[in-house]
């Protein structure tokens, strides 16, 4: 088994990452930082997503500082221009009907998808599958999009504070967490690949429910909470209120930026709002508030790297979750070096 993951472990290359979110990629092109390199992205007037890495192979300028024309992209340097596949179509400097060298093109990620409002990266040939939020493509939901943060931390650190559910009534005590009950229920943990998926449900204080106040309902109420995980660090949870009715689902998009930084992406999609941008932004500012409660713990972590030997830790039966996303991730780990 491995000893520990860090944002920049050379296997972490072999998946799927956040690289911005949809409507970040333009006419414009932008530069995104993850594992360490730098992405240029921008969109063809098709609509059609490019990405490269950030660098001319003439003399490694930064192109996204230079501009798109059509699907062409010119370098702001000595104006070389790339077409839509990376191939130099045009030296300022040779003149008209010059023969090109044939390495002036330009390199790029092995893997290039857009799934739920999000473009997703695979530096090299991907072991993991795509990843998606079926709430994403039902028209039931509203979404609503939580600011991009970028913290100190660990990405698989924080993959595991997203899943762990025994820390809601320690950390959270300034949101939801002051009602939690500290027990947290036996479940089960279902794996398919590098996916899993784990439900409980228990007893909650819903202060968020118009029908308490109303006297339709009791405070105490159920609900279902299910976590889907696909590697490396894109992570689901739906909440279903089964007294009040509705879903509240939570999209939490993890990009490693270097060895001590992580950028966030995390989205918001309800069916129980009523269309209402007013209680979006409500629930948006709350679920912010969350994550700074875990951000002000997760930052401070000294060691920024996720064990994935086991025996390094103790664990418990609360801890289903958090200990299957370190198989996977060791599996992954060992699967990208054979």
């Amino acid at each position: 088994m491995s000893d520990a993951l860090r944002n920049l472990s050379p296997e972490l290359r072999r998946a799927w990452h956040p690289l911005c979110r949809s409507d970040e990629a333009t006419s414009s092109p932008r530069s995104f930082r993850v594992l360490g390199e730098n992405f240029v992205v921008y969109r063809s007037p098709n609509g059609e997503v490019r990405v490269f890495f950030d660098r001319c192979p003439h003399r490694l300028a930064p192109l996204s500082l230079g501009s798109c024309e059509g699907d062409n992209l010119r370098c702001v340097y000595h104006g070389w221009v790339f077409d839509a596949n990376g191939v130099c179509i045009e030296i300022p400097a040779l003149g008209d009907g010059a023969t090109l060298p044939a390495r002036a093109r330009l390199d790029g990620p092995s893997g290039v998808i857009e799934s739920h409002s999000m473009i997703f990266v695979a530096p090299e040939q991907p072991l993991t599958p795509v990843p998606s939020i079926a709430a994403a493509y039902d028209p039931n939901f509203q979404r609503g999009d939580l600011p991009v943060l970028v913290t100190r931390g660990n990405a698989g650190l924080l993959a595991d504070n997203f899943l762990d559910m025994a820390h809601f009534p320690f950390v959270h005590v300034g949101t939801f967490g002051a009602g939690e009950a500290r027990e947290v229920p036996n479940y089960a943990v279902t794996r398919d690949g590098y996916t899993f998926a784990a439900a409980y449900e228990h007893e909650f204080a819903n202060r968020e429910d118009p029908g308490v106040e109303a006297g339709l309902r009791p405070l105490l109420q159920r609900r279902r909470l299910t976590y889907r995980y696909t590697a490396p660090f894109h992570l689901e949870l739906a909440i279903e209120f089964l007294d009040a009715g509705g879903t509240n689902v939570i999209g939490f998009f993890l990009a490693p930026v270097d060895d001590e930084h992580v950028r966030i992406y995390s989205s918001l999609w309800r069916d129980d709002l009523d269309g209402s941008t007013e209680r979006m932004k409500e629930a948006v500012d709350f679920e912010l508030a969350v994550v700074d409660e875990d951000l002000a713990l997760q930052s401070r972590f000294e060691n920024l790297e996720l064990p994935l030997d086991i025996t390094r830790e103790v664990h418990t039966r609360a801890d289903k979750t958090t200990v299957e996303l370190r198989r996977i991730l060791n599996d992954l780990v060992q699967a990208a070096r054979n």
